[in-house]
């Protein structure tokens, strides 16, 4: 009976989160105007996407954002540099040496002086791309990382130069529980006796990831985890770290796996090889998936306060977002965590693969 009674539950609360949305959309669509979902859409696609503006919000009635602009460096018969400001947001065409550049759908392409864009037969701009160095937002999300963790992590350093036992102060208190649950959970099972070796790069990418996925739940509005570039990379550094470190055993159990008859020798290769490819892939999308839908979800849910307003007067959507949201809030700080953990475990894992000395008999 209990069990019939949360099923019900559960199906009137869909049923009552999904009509709103479908009556909003519909009412919309019947004025031949552009609903207030689409316009929630929008935002939360220029959220999750890279920008060459700090954009902290935008007054959609005057039209005017909010926040600073980014330095643009690009490399296009020499060095060019310049504030995004000139851009106004991709209404004006930039001129520098001659050379004439465009923001179009958050990239710079060069173009003639009106800043017209060619197409493709399949929409796709066909404008020659200069070299971009620029500094966006997701790269100064990743150099605040980076000067949050130099600064903590050299005051923990100077903790331990005082003596092995001295008990770390302030932050460092809450650091040093997590540096050893990486040294002793991650790197010493999996890797073994030679953990030392790559505990600097666990390390990093823990307190990256961890951080980086915290600050994305900030006011701030970063997505840096979320973007596939930044998590190709670090996949990049496990996968490279992992082949170049890689002992003789291994590169034998990949192409010529021991105990195996000679027939199954030549069909196990390409798996092996393969799978060399689809792990630090895998290690890529499921970062990038997990935080990509975690912030379109809570920005979705935020959005409630929006989209049931009429149903809910304002009172009720502001009270059943902030719910939703802290709930949601609560279970991104554990996805943060899980995510920095999940990357670091596997990266562990495979390094020892590579590196463990097996027998043979």
């Amino acid at each position: 009976m209990v069990s019939l009674k949360k099923v019900l539950l559960l199906f009137a609360v869909i049923l009552f989160t999904v009509n709103p949305f479908r009556s909003v959309a519909e009412e919309a669509q019947s004025h031949g105007e552009t609903s207030s979902a689409e316009e929630i859409n929008a935002h939360i696609q220029h959220h999750l996407k890279d920008d060459y503006y700090f954009n902290f919000f935008t007054n959609s009635k005057t039209g005017k954002s909010f926040g600073f602009p980014l330095p643009v460096i690009l490399i296009d018969g020499g060095l060019k540099v310049f504030s995004s400001a000139e851009f106004d947001h991709g209404n004006k065409v930039v001129e520098k040496d001659g050379n004439y550049y465009k923001l179009y759908h958050s990239k710079i392409y060069k173009t003639d002086a009106a800043g017209t864009i060619t197409y493709d037969d399949k929409h796709h701009p066909t404008n020659a791309k200069p070299w971009d160095f620029s500094i966006t937002k997701n790269v100064l999300g990743l150099i605040l990382a980076a000067l949050l963790l130099f600064i903590a992590f050299t005051s923990l350093a100077k903790t331990y130069k005082n003596g092995p036992n001295v008990v770390p102060k302030g932050l460092g208190r809450a650091l040093e529980p997590l540096v050893l649950y990486v040294r002793d959970e991650m790197a010493v099972p999996n890797i073994g006796h030679r953990y030392k070796e790559f505990m600097p790069y666990l390390l990093s990418v823990f307190f990256l990831i961890f951080l980086l996925n915290l600050l994305g739940l900030t006011p701030l509005g970063l997505n840096v985890t979320g973007n596939i570039s930044v998590t190709l990379c670090l996949a990049l550094f496990t996968f490279v770290i992992t082949n170049f470190k890689a002992n003789k055993d291994y590169w034998k159990h990949i192409f010529w796996m021991p105990g195996v008859p000679v027939p199954f020798k030549f069909v196990l290769a390409p798996i092996e090889v393969l799978g060399m490819f689809t792990k630090p892939f895998s290690l890529m999308v499921r970062l990038f998936a997990n935080i990509t839908a975690g912030h379109t979800v809570v920005m979705g849910l935020i959005a409630v306060v929006y989209l049931l307003q009429h149903q809910l007067t304002v009172a009720g959507s502001v009270s059943v977002s902030l719910l939703l949201t802290l709930l949601l809030f609560f279970l991104e700080l554990l996805v943060a965590f899980l995510q920095a953990f999940i990357f670091t475990m596997l990266s562990s894992l495979f390094i020892g693969m590579a590196v463990e000395e097996h027998a043979h008999h």
